[in-house]
């Protein structure tokens, strides 16, 4: 892998936030944000560091309400490395005369470097030089160095380091007016002989405790080094004074050691946290085995494409590793949909994985089942949370945290018109359906019988009797309805004057509701006959309740409206069309549209308006042959054409107030207009890079969009599909695309080598004792041994068997799909 760098110049306090999260080292275990170590929280800077699962909730009172929240912690602060010449104060990027600033994120290497020279007030120079590392070798490991240069004088520099354990949850600015104080102070201390600081705190409801240890060395030391301990409730901290010679550079390193009570195989996380800084080695060997271990995430996880879009892949490759690597795999972790990269969503776990899962699917499937287990473990409160809603089965909520309850807030604000509302989100019930998905995506990618029939199955089997126990029969027409419910398009959460929340018949949770009966059926067609009675008996599985999944399978209602159009969901067609030309022109961006029409005394649930993909997502979770497919064995008559009328009808109607719902439309227009689907995939790839949500990203990143835009390039422009025990391949890369190459496992097979272009395809199969695939190419279908080369080449018209149909029909996304929001994304 080339050298791939994300570079900044210069010192900017407005982008800063942007900046620390799209900076942000993590290891899948613990991430901090890419603050500057003599930063705090301050409205421009906000420090912040997570561990996976570390939640806590606490009550806050908002509108006269009593409102519990539970939220991903913010843990005490390792960063603090403080620095001052004689008489002055401490020297910062916003406080002290920076006159050169330079920062620099290396991908490759997953090192943070800042280069900065500072004068003070009486003409002082001083270079700075940090590097940064978090561990991917070792996850309980963080470190940074810092080598500081006196320019122009001699004297005497202090330093001081520190643990914060004082931090509290406040980087979102809505959030703000809600009680933060997660932590409370336990323990402060320092060991004299081996030169440890440390400090313990716990959560204030969750009673999870935290540990730091750090050792702070001056290395290649000019002259003595004196230095103080210094304690307060919270903090732990040792101030070192050292010599500084012109022009000769004096490296100080921070190296700690986290543990929490979250941990398995330890007694104390303080015990453990103290015990491992003292053999934390220095920097240079610790950066030797993180290069390594990043060198061997790389050969397998890179996504190689020419060009201009290949920083933005690798960055967001790289975030995804640091969020979800293998050391996620011991993790009783969810994904949180904002990475560890921030506090926004409040480190909640929503349906994003669905956007995540090919990714690892392809690459690190154990981590894929480890979210899988995560979810599975929580299955007893999604059955208590269903019998208690009065349905059977498992109802899995819309925002999970710690143990599977729901999180969902119940009023939100909107920070245009500064108004609490009530909030209906928690009706998506759909996150069901993203789970049972992924299950069944699980099982065709890597074969793994033992994880369907230990957990897979009993997950597919409850959800699917939650959806069998949601929907009601209309013996008159012989058709299920599912009334009551939110789908992923977010706009519409009740009808116009309606007095219950919900709306009736979405058709994409209609139709996947059909697709999670399928998956359960099939599962358990997998099972022997005495292993079918066994599940049968354990799950108290009736035979009447698997007829009744096949029957609701096949006659589920789906609702069409003029020209045999997809409606998204029963009366979306009577709502009342919106002025599009005259809101754009009004407030330029309209991606958080329902802010907008709310602070105007008006409501987005009058509207045929959508704020992110909902009907295309059928597209992009089945393809088109599989919703097709879907439609048909329900009774329907739906073609291509009606497909084609149906991708208009709400391209033109979407504000693409998601960052997800790029990647949607990227992928649908794949097959109609590649120039078209290539601008969205463009605009995915911006997401969080420019921000595009205006001013989202520095709450946290959005992993889910970040995938999905990954996953545009190796599964939509290499139709690469895994269904059915066979890879198939049909490219259909957008003309800007020359070539795209990847490394992948399929069952278990590693490093499966895909290369695709214009001019053909090449599928490698690297040597091993792992018995044969079935592959097929543009149709054309092989077994392929270990140790084989396929090449391939395309068909003249450059044309994979089920691409376009005609000439391109959907109307590129124009500027409106480019702006810069100014809104705040709840």
């Amino acid at each position: 892998m080339e050298h791939a760098t994300l570079s900044y110049e210069g010192f900017d306090p407005a982008t800063e936030g942007l900046r620390e999260a799209l900076c942000t080292l993590g290891n899948g275990y613990v991430a901090t944000r890419g603050a500057a170590p003599e930063s705090v929280a301050d409205g421009v800077h906000y420090p912040g560091t997570y561990f996976a699962g570390c939640y806590d909730r606490l009550t806050s009172t908002v509108a006269g309400r009593a409102v519990e929240n539970e939220d991903l912690v913010n843990a005490p602060n390792w960063l603090p490395l403080r620095f001052r010449t004689p008489g002055q104060d401490w020297l910062t990027l916003a406080g002290g005369q920076v006159l050169e600033h330079q920062q620099d994120l290396d991908l490759r290497q997953g090192v943070l470097t800042r280069r900065t020279r500072f004068r003070d007030p009486i003409g002082r120079r001083v270079a700075v030089t940090q590097r940064r590392l978090v561990s991917m070798h070792d996850p309980h490991v963080a470190a940074l160095e810092r080598t500081f240069v006196a320019e122009n004088w001699s004297g005497r520099l202090e330093v001081r380091a520190s643990l914060d354990g004082r931090v509290t949850n406040a980087g979102v600015a809505r959030y703000r007016d809600l009680d933060g104080q997660h932590l409370v102070p336990v323990e402060e201390g320092w060991d004299s002989e081996e030169r440890i600081a440390w400090l313990q705190v716990r959560t204030a409801t969750s009673q999870i405790r935290v540990a730091q240890a750090a050792v702070t060395v001056v290395v290649g030391r000019p002259g003595p080094v004196t230095t103080r301990f210094e304690r307060s409730a919270g903090e732990s901290a040792v101030r070192m004074r050292l010599d500084l010679a012109e022009g000769v550079p004096v490296t100080i390193e921070k190296r700690v050691a986290m543990y929490t009570s979250l941990d398995r195989a330890i007694s104390e996380p303080l015990d453990a946290a103290r015990a491992h800084a003292a053999r934390v080695p220095p920097f240079e060997e610790l950066l030797t085995d993180h290069v390594r271990a990043w060198e061997h995430l790389w050969r397998s996880c890179r996504v190689v494409v020419p060009g201009q879009p290949q920083q933005a892949l690798d960055l967001y490759v790289f975030h995804l590793l640091q969020v979800l690597s293998e050391h996620t795999e011991h993790l009783d972790a969810g994904m949180p949909a904002r990475g560890l990269h921030g506090e926004a969503y409040r480190g909640h776990v929503f349906w994003d994985e669905l956007f995540v899962f090919p990714f690892l699917l392809l690459r690190l499937p154990r981590v894929a089942r480890s979210l899988l287990m995560y979810r599975w473990r929580r299955l007893p409160q999604a059955r208590r949370a269903a019998s208690d809603a009065g349905y059977r089965g498992a109802m899995y909520p819309w925002q999970s945290g710690s143990d599977g309850r729901d999180e969902t807030q119940r009023m939100h604000l909107n920070p245009v018109s500064g108004r609490w509302l009530e909030d209906h989100t928690d009706l998506q019930r759909h996150v069901g359906i993203a789970v049972a998905h992924n299950v069944w995506q699980y099982y065709q990618a890597t074969g793994d019988l033992e994880f369907l029939h230990g957990y897979g199955i009993e997950m597919l089997v409850d959800i699917a009797r939650f959806w069998c126990s949601l929907a009601t029969y209309d013996a008159a027409t012989d058709r299920y309805d599912i009334r009551g419910v939110v789908g992923p398009d977010e706009y519409h959460d009740r009808y116009p004057e309606a007095d219950r929340a919900g709306i009736d018949n979405n058709t994409y949770t209609n139709v996947m509701v059909t697709r999670v009966l399928r998956y359960a059926l099939d599962a358990m067609a997998l099972l022997s006959e005495r292993e079918g009675r066994a599940l049968r008996r354990r799950l108290g599985l009736e035979e009447h309740e698997t007829e009744l999944f096949d029957h609701v399978s096949r006659r589920m209602r789906v609702v069409f409206q003029g020209e045999g159009v997809l409606c998204q969901f029963e009366g979306y067609d009577r709502l009342v069309e919106l002025d599009w030309p005259a809101y754009r022109s009004r407030y330029g961006s309209i991606r958080r549209l329902d802010r907008i029409l709310e602070a105007e005394g008006d409501s987005v649930q009058r509207y045929q308006a959508s704020k992110q993909a909902d009907v295309l997502m059928l597209v992009f979770l089945l393809g088109e042959d599989g919703l097709l497919g879907a439609l048909a064995s329900l009774g329907y008559e739906f073609d291509r054409v009606r497909l084609d009328r149906t991708v208009d009808h709400y391209l033109a109607r979407t504000s693409h107030g998601s960052t997800l719902s790029a990647v949607v439309h990227a992928w649908v227009l794949a097959s109609r207009d590649r120039g078209a689907s290539w601008r969205f995939f463009r605009e995915a790839l911006d997401s969080d890079i420019a921000d595009v949500q205006g001013g989202t990203t520095a709450e946290g990143i959005h992993l889910g969009a970040m995938a999905g835009a990954v996953d545009l390039v190796q599964r939509c422009y290499t139709g690469l599909d895994l269904t059915g025990g066979v890879l198939r391949l049909e490219p259909r890369l957008p003309d800007e695309l020359d070539a795209l190459e990847l490394r992948l496992r399929y069952r278990d097979h590693w490093g499966i080598t895909v290369r695709c272009d214009h001019d053909g395809v090449r599928l490698g199969i690297p040597g091993s004792q792992q018995p044969s695939i079935t592959a097929a190419v543009d149709g054309q279908e092989r077994e392929l041994k270990p140790g084989e080369v396929w090449d391939v080449p395309r068909r003249p018209d450059g044309i994979a068997p089920g691409g376009p149909t005609g000439a391109p029909r959907a109307q590129p996304p124009g500027e409106q799909h480019r702006e810069q929001s100014k809104g705040v994304q709840s």
